[in-house]
């Protein structure tokens, strides 16, 4: 469900023209509410709290076996690799936007580099602009995290295997952690928080409601994490600062086990427990939660404080669409959501011509978790 390209704003005429790749009509029912809510109301920018009214059940198993081997092997992996955000992590480093040595956020990387308006900027006033336009994107993380320890509470409730429930709790810890330390990182480090992003808000708001297990690991474990583990590893690799360096390290190596139980928890489910009908709903529903992971990354947010006094919001878009590094990093987002996406069998002949129009395909022949290594996603550091 793409935000409309004009000028960036929605109303309900809008809604139906978003559903453009798949026009699948029960894919643009359930999303229709979410749109609403997140495009037009905007209701988490208008409100620091939130109460959304969510459904589903909980499944108790009340023999306790083990009934999934590798998930029970995950599950022993994730106790022995918990870390301390208190105590693992250096907090006392400074994070300053003018230290070049441990630069957040180097120029080279950013998709403004070449943009007439920001080389008129002085130094210290592009200094700060990198430095906020990593304030947005951590902003939007430590979002996605807290969207991420709901969803892993709300599966550790309905999925119907007793290791996938052991495995779901150890989640929980993690998601936990996460938004705790974004969080710090965020208030006490740059001391800045940005709203929550309005693509993300309606993937968050769409996946909350919906009352099916494998939807939600669908769109948190395969879609959502999947596309952190790429954001981390560039991030990780572009910044000089040490502090997120190292934080980053460690979420990364929980994001990996994430993924890979979304694997092992929907590859045997898609391919022998669901209609063909039922298979097409899911693979049309992941290529729209595509199109707004890709369309979260335009930095409207950042735009606004900074930019939309000197042009209007589609010339933004098509600099930012454009830009080297944006080209490469929506690359590297994907790069773990399309192989995987093959492996549950959501990339058919059917659905691969829309992915390819939106330049997604380059990366369905890598490797699909979990036969990548934490080490390759550190980029071998």
């Amino acid at each position: 469900m793409a935000e409309s390209k004009s000028n960036g704003k929605h109303d309900v005429s809008d809604l139906a023209h978003d559903v453009k790749g798949t026009r699948n009509p029960k894919v643009y029912l359930s999303m229709l509410g979410p749109a609403v809510r997140g495009f037009i109301l905007k209701v988490a920018k208008k409100n620091p709290e939130l109460t959304m009214r969510t459904r589903g059940d909980a499944h108790f198993k009340w023999d306790y076996r083990s009934d999934r081997p590798e998930l029970r092997r995950l599950y022993d992996i994730a106790k022995t690799s918990q870390w301390n955000a208190e105590t693992d992590l250096d907090w006392s480093i400074d994070v300053d936007p003018h230290n070049t040595e441990h630069d957040l956020f180097p120029e080279q990387y950013l998709p403004l580099v070449e943009f007439q308006g920001y080389k008129k900027l002085t130094k210290k006033e592009r200094e700060i602009q990198r430095y906020d336009l990593m304030a947005w994107l951590l902003s939007q993380f430590l979002h996605g995290e807290q969207g991420a320890l709901f969803a892993a509470c709300q599966v550790t409730n309905s999925v119907g295997w007793m290791d996938g429930k052991l495995y779901g709790s150890t989640q929980v810890v993690d998601e936990g952690r996460h938004v705790e330390v974004f969080g710090r990182y965020l208030n006490e480090k740059l001391e800045k928080l940005y709203d929550i992003n309005d693509n993300l808000y309606v993937i968050i708001d769409a996946l909350m409601r919906d009352g099916r297990w494998d939807m939600k690991f669908l769109g948190m474990q395969i879609m959502i994490e999947g596309l952190a583990l790429g954001a981390f590893g560039t991030m990780r690799m572009v910044t000089r600062e040490p502090l997120l360096k190292e934080l980053l390290k460690y979420v990364i190596m929980d994001e990996a086990r994430h993924v890979h139980y979304g694997v092992l928890a929907l590859r045997t489910h898609y391919q022998e427990n669901l209609s063909e009908k039922e298979r097409r709903e899911r693979e049309d529903w992941a290529f729209e939660v595509s199109v707004l992971l890709r369309n979260r990354f335009l930095a409207h947010e950042f735009y606004e404080e900074h930019w939309a006094h000197t042009m209007n919001r589609k010339e933004w878009d098509a600099l930012v669409l454009g830009s080297p590094f944006m080209k490469f990093f929506r690359s590297t987002l994907f790069k773990r959501i399309v192989p995987n996406l093959r492996r549950i069998n959501l990339l058919s002949d059917r659905i691969r011509p829309h992915y390819e129009k939106l330049g997604l395909l380059e990366w369905e022949n890598e490797k699909a978790a979990p036969e990548v290594s934490i080490d390759e996603l550190l980029g071998g550091s």
